[in-house]
This record gives C-alpha cells, sequence and structure tokens, in this order.
C-alpha cells in the first residue's frame, strides 16, 4: 500500500478528502525563480513559458481546477539558484576618448558660450564697484589658465597705472616749482611798480596843493611863474623826489623848533599837508588855551605850539617898537599815524561845555576835531568860519593812514617773503634740522643778521637759489635719473665748502645735503641687492655708492646679498637617500657662488676691501663644513662613502684657484674629530 502511494504520480483531478483551498490574487514575484533539479520540471517549465509568449493565457476563472494548478505553481519553492559567476564572460570594453576638438565644448544643455576675460578699464574706473562680486561672477566658470592669465593682465593694467600716476605726480610738481618761482618774481615786480606809481601820485598831489596855496594878493611876476614852473618839473619828476622831500625837512626843522628831534631824517619821510590856524581846547571848560601849528607827514602828526620870542632889551631902549610880538612855533607833540585816531566832534556830536549859547556851540563844534592817543584825549578847534580847512585835514589824514597801513601790508608780505631766505626758513623746512639742537641754536642767534650772498659762477645767489637746487635733486631722485642726481649731490656738496664765511650756513646747506645723498643711497643700495647677480649692473651702483660716499654701506649689502643667494641655492638641493650625490651638489653651489663673488667683488670695489671679501668666504667655508660634518656623522670615516665625500668636495673647492685663494686644506677642517665626538655622544 505504501509503495503504491510513493509510485503514486501528481494529478490534475481532484481530491475528494482534501479541503479546497480559499481563492485569493495571486501574489507578486519578489525573486527570481529557481531552477528545479529534475528534467522532467525543467522542460515543463521551458513549455509553459513558451506558451506564455505565444499566446496570452486567459485569466482562470474561479473555483475551477487551473486556478488550482496555478495557485501551486506560484507556490512552488525551488531550492537551487542560478549561478551568476561570468567568469566566462568577455571584458567590458573601455570608454573612447573624446576627440580634442570636442574636448573644451560641450553639447547640448552643457554647453557655455566663451568667456570674455579681458581686463575692463572702464568697469574698474567705476567708483561704486564691488570688486568681490564682480571677480566672482567673471571668474564663476573660469578654468585656472583663464585666472592665471587674467590675474597677469590685472598686474600689468596696476603697474601701467602706477607708472602714470607716478610721472604725473612728479611733472606737476616740476610745473608747480617753475610757476611758484615766476610769481615770485612777478611779485617782486609788481611791488616795485606799486612803489613808483604811490610815489608818483603823492608827487603830483602836492604839486597841486602847492600851486593852491600861493596867495592871490599880488598878480605874479615873470620871475614867480619861471620859480613855479621848474618847482612843478621838479616835483613832477621821480627822481628829484628824495632831494624834495629832504628840502622840505631842513625848513621844517628850521621853522619848527625841536622838530627834528620827534623827526630825524629817514629815507621816504616827506610832508603831506600842513596846517595853521588851530587853538588847543581845554578838556575841562572847552575854553582856548594857546594856538597851535599841525604838520602831518607821511607816517607822523606833529602838533607845533607858537610861543613869544623874548625881545631884545637894547631895541627896546632905542625906542624901537614893533606892534607885534614876534612868535615862534616849538614842537610839543608828535605820534605815530598808526596809533591815533583823529575824529570829527560834528559828526561823533560831543557836547561843548563851555558854550551859552546853543548855536553857537554847535557852529563852533563844526570846526573841532579830537585826537585820541592811548588813554589821552586833545582837542583842537579851527579858527577860521569855514570848515574846509578841517575837511581837508580829515580827508588828508584818512588817505594817509590808509596808504601807510597798505605799505604796511606790503612791507610785512616782502618781509615774510625775504624771511623765506633766510636760514630759519630753510630750517623749518627740513624735519631733519629739528633732530640737530645745536644747529637750531645757531639759527636762532643768526636769524636777525642780514641776507648773505654765494658766489656761484661769478654770480650772487641767495640762500634761497640754494633751496631750488635741493628741489631739483629731489625731482631726479623720484624720476630715477641716478647719474644726473649723483652729479647735482657733488656740486652742492663743493658749494657748502666754500661758505665759510658763514659756517650756520654751512652746516645748514651741508644737512640738507646729506639727508638727499642718504635717501638717494638708500635706493641704489636696494637696486644693488636686486641685481647683485650682473657684472655691469653691480659695477654701475657700486660706483654711484662710492660717489656719494657709501662704499661701506655698498659693500655689506653686495655681501649680505650673496649670503642670502647661497643659503637660498643650498636648500634647494633635496637630499634623497643618496649621501654622495647630495655632497657633491651642495659642494658645487657653495664654491661656484663664493667664486663668482670674489669675481664681482674684485671688479667692482677697491682692493683695498678684499680682506672683508676673503672673511665672508671664509664664513661661507665654514657653513659648508657645518653641513658637510651633520651628513657624514652617520658614515664611518673608514669608508669608502666618506672619502669620496671628501675628495669630490676638495675637487669642487678647486674652483677657488682661479680668484687667488686655496680652500682644499679648509673642506672637512676638523671633521674627524667632529664626527668621533658625535658619535662618543650618540
Amino acid at each position: 500500500m505504501e509503495e503504491k502511494e510513493k509510485t503514486k504520480g501528481f494529478s490534475l483531478r481532484k481530491n475528494k478528502g482534501s479541503r479546497r483551498p480559499a481563492d485569493s490574487a495571486p501574489k507578486q514575484i519578489s525573486s527570481p525563480l529557481g531552477v528545479k533539479s529534475s528534467a522532467k520540471g525543467a522542460l515543463q517549465t521551458n513549455e509553459d513559458a513558451n506558451r506564455n509568449v505565444a499566446a496570452p493565457r486567459e485569466r482562470p476563472r474561479p473555483g475551477g481546477n487551473t486556478a488550482d494548478l496555478v495557485k501551486r505553481r506560484y507556490s512552488t519553492r525551488f531550492t537551487q539558484l542560478p549561478d551568476f559567476n561570468n567568469a566566462g564572460a568577455p571584458p567590458v570594453p573601455s570608454i573612447p576618448a573624446v576627440p580634442p576638438q570636442f574636448a573644451q565644448q560641450g553639447s547640448g544643455k552643457d554647453a557655455l558660450p566663451p568667456q570674455d576675460l579681458s581686463v575692463d578699464s572702464r568697469a574698474l574706473k567705476d567708483p561704486a564697484l564691488d570688486a568681490e562680486n564682480y571677480i566672482t561672477n567673471l571668474l564663476a566658470n573660469a578654468s585656472e589658465k583663464d585666472i592665471q592669465e587674467y590675474q597677469k593682465n590685472l598686474r600689468k593694467v596696476k603697474n601701467r597705472a602706477s607708472t602714470d600716476l607716478q610721472h604725473n605726480v612728479y611733472q606737476n610738481r616740476t610745473q608747480f616749482i617753475k610757476i611758484s618761482k615766476e610769481a615770485e618774481k612777478l611779485k617782486g615786480e609788481m611791488r616795485t611798480l606799486r612803489g613808483l606809481m604811490n610815489e608818483l601820485t603823492t608827487t603830483l598831489e602836492q604839486a597841486s596843493m602847492g600851486s593852491s596855496f600861493n596867495p592871490p594878493s599880488r598878480s605874479p611876476t615873470l620871475d614867480d611863474r619861471t620859480t613855479r614852473a621848474r618847482k612843478r618839473a621838479n616835483r613832477s619828476s621821480v627822481a628829484n623826489l628824495e632831494a624834495m622831500w629832504s628840502v622840505q625837512l631842513q625848513a621844517l626843522w628850521k621853522n619848527i623848533e625841536g622838530s627834528q628831534k620827534f623827526l630825524p631824517a629817514i629815507p621816504g619821510r616827506h610832508i603831506v599837508h600842513e596846517s595853521g590856524y588851530w587853538v588847543e581846547l581845554d578838556a575841562a571848560t572847552w575854553k582856548p588855551r594857546r594856538p597851535v601849528h599841525i604838520v602831518l607827514l607821511n607816517d607822523h602828526l606833529m602838533v607845533a605850539t607858537r610861543k613869544r620870542k623874548r625881545m631884545d632889551p637894547s631895541a627896546a631902549a632905542n625906542g624901537d617898537s614893533s606892534p607885534k610880538s614876534p612868535t615862534k612855533l616849538v614842537a610839543e607833540r608828535c605820534w605815530p599815524l598808526q596809533d591815533i585816531d583823529l575824529e570829527d566832534l560834528a559828526v561823533s556830536r560831543i557836547g561843548f561845555q563851555g558854550a551859552t549859547d546853543s548855536s553857537r556851540g554847535n557852529k563852533e563844534m563844526s570846526r573841532a576835531i579830537n585826537i585820541r592817543f592811548g588813554r589821552e584825549s586833545f582837542t583842537y578847534r579851527n579858527d577860521r568860519s569855514d570848515s574846509s580847512e578841517k575837511a581837508k585835514l580829515l580827508l588828508t589824514f584818512r588817505r594817509t593812514a590808509d596808504e601807510l597801513r597798505r605799505a604796511g601790508q606790503a612791507d610785512a608780505t616782502e618781509d615774510n617773503n625775504k624771511s623765506k631766505e633766510t636760514l630759519n626758513y630753510l630750517a623749518t623746512r627740513d624735519p631733519a634740522i629739528s633732530q640737530k639742537p645745536d644747529l637750531l641754536r645757531s639759527i636762532s642767534k643768526t636769524k636777525n643778521r642780514p641776507e648773505f650772498l654765494i658766489d656761484v659762477g661769478g654770480k650772487q645767489r641767495n640762500l634761497r637759489w640754494v633751496e631750488g637746487q635741493v628741489d631739483e635733486l629731489d625731482i631726479e631722485v623720484a624720476l630715477q635719473r641716478f647719474e644726473e642726481a649723483v652729479v647735482h649731490v657733488e656740486e652742492l656738496r663743493k658749494l657748502a665748502k666754500t661758505l665759510k664765511n658763514n659756517v650756520t650756513a654751512q652746516d645748514l646747506v651741508t644737512v640738507k645735503i646729506d639727508q638727499r645723498a642718504s635717501k638717494l643711497a638708500d635706493t641704489l643700495t636696494q637696486r644693488l641687492v636686486d641685481t647683485h647677480s650682473f657684472l655691469d649692473a653691480t659695477k654701475t651702483n657700486v660706483a654711484w655708492l662710492v660717489r656719494l660716499g657709501f662704499e661701506d654701506s655698498a659693500r655689506e649689502a653686495y655681501l649680505e646679498a650673496r649670503t642670502a643667494t647661497v643659503t637660498k641655492r643650498a636648500r634647494q638641493c633635496v637630499f634623497d637617500g643618496d649621501l654622495q650625490q647630495y655632497i657633491i651638489e651642495t659642494s658645487f653651489v657653495y664654491f661656484t657662488l663664493i667664486r663668482n663673488t670674489i669675481t664681482i667683488f674684485q671688479q667692482c670695489f677697491s682692493p683695498l676691501m678684499m680682506s672683508a671679501c676673503v672673511k665672508w668666504a671664509k664664513e661661507r667655508l665654514d657653513g659648508f663644513n657645518v653641513i658637510l660634518a651633520r651628513q657624514l656623522s652617520s658614515v664611518d670615516s673608514d669608508s669608502p662613502v666618506w672619502q669620496d665625500c671628501l675628495d669630490r668636495a676638495r675637487e669642487h673647492a678647486g674652483m677657488m684657484d682661479a680668484v687667488g685663494l686655496d680652500f682644499k686644506g679648509l673642506v672637512g677642517l676638523g671633521l674627524s674629530t667632529t664626527t668621533n665626538g658625535d658619535a662618543a655622544q650618540v
């Protein structure tokens, strides 16, 4: 029975004893189906697959045998998985390379138009430019090569703009100095012309006033007319002004006693207006005290009183009596015009205390003037009935005071300009002089001394000319005209040595020249450091520095620059494990640079300085020995490597024979002792 059941095959008949499974929708297969081990199952599966591909299968109806079979088929388990090992499969082909003509170009949506990365000068000149956003947007899709090229172009534009700006600044400074000199010369000519015009105007006014003062009591004779014409011609001549003013002062001293004490003779002093018939009033009672005579000069106002002369007793005894006693003028007061105020009492409405009648007081007040000098006050009244004399005096006083004020301002301006020629002005322009207290004290002592002149090529020059030469030297240094600047310094130093009569001026000019020479030497020293590897450039720069007196600075700067070069080149020799190769490269760099340095030094500097160069070469050799000892510290002194390194180093040291130095015996000097000591310490 059991064998019968075992041999019983799979049947599509309905099993009445089994329970019918519940209907449900087909489930989705989440994994690939396995392969059955039996050939029959595989064959049946392939046939079903071919049938399914050939014609679509109808959906089974619920409750039929076919539905049961389909459900059983979907629930079948496969115990053996397929072989996914592709060991026998051919290799995956490689991706072909992109053609070079299409390497930088995109296709489709990724294609970008080429960008113009040239420097836009108009955009850079915009004051509202946001540099960060501008660069970000411009170089967003640029390659590294494009960025480097754009940076290079920007540097070119920057250097060109800097050069143009420097040239414009120096050109404007040169033009400014030239225009300043022309303006200074024009100011001097205008001051001279103004002085001549003022003298001519004053002379003509005096001539017209002199003609109006002639008394019309009698008709002029021929001699009078001839005399007046001669005087008028003399007065209208500018060349005779000083003579005429001298005659006026002498007449004033003769007519007014004591006037010479108040008004000594000085150049340009002359009488502007002279008026009599004045009375001095008492300050308390406003009553007349004494008659006075007022004389207005171009810089002073003098008041002289009339006094009676003493009678001669012998003339009185003889009965010779005159109806009027003789009088004389005596100078009493004299004030500078800039220190007094002249007021018209008719305008200021000062009360007239001595008048009993108001109309009479107003009439007398219309002819009175008041002179104020500090806290003092003096009142004078004209005795004539008309007020024309008072008005004329007031008008002349105001005009003279204004001319004096303008002349004072012109003199102050001229003094200020002249002060620029003095040592004090030249000292204040240079801040380096403030660091020399002894020189400043000597300048302050000689501040009020008259200006001195310098003989330059047979011409007299002042200190202002020296300052102009210093300005030209600054311009030559700024424009890097080094040959002209060095020649200029030499000429100014020779000029300073000729100022033996004025030690202060000599020290001042020397300080200024030394400061400019030091600035020029700094520039030349920097050029020497930048071009120390080139023989011609080094020779030219050293020659300039020697002429300026900075030979020691040139030597130190050159040797320091060469030291930096030796250190830099030696550090570029990289040790990659081959000791012999490293020693060969380092020794070759050291001794080649030392030989070249000595060769250039011998052609550029004085032979007296060769000791400094030899000392420098010995210091570089000591530095090489330190490197050699450090590298050979781990090598046995008896090994071939040790001997080979020393031989190659000494072979390179033989290059020093070309410059007259023998360093072969100094290479590796004390190396064995140092190495053994290091080994013992380890």
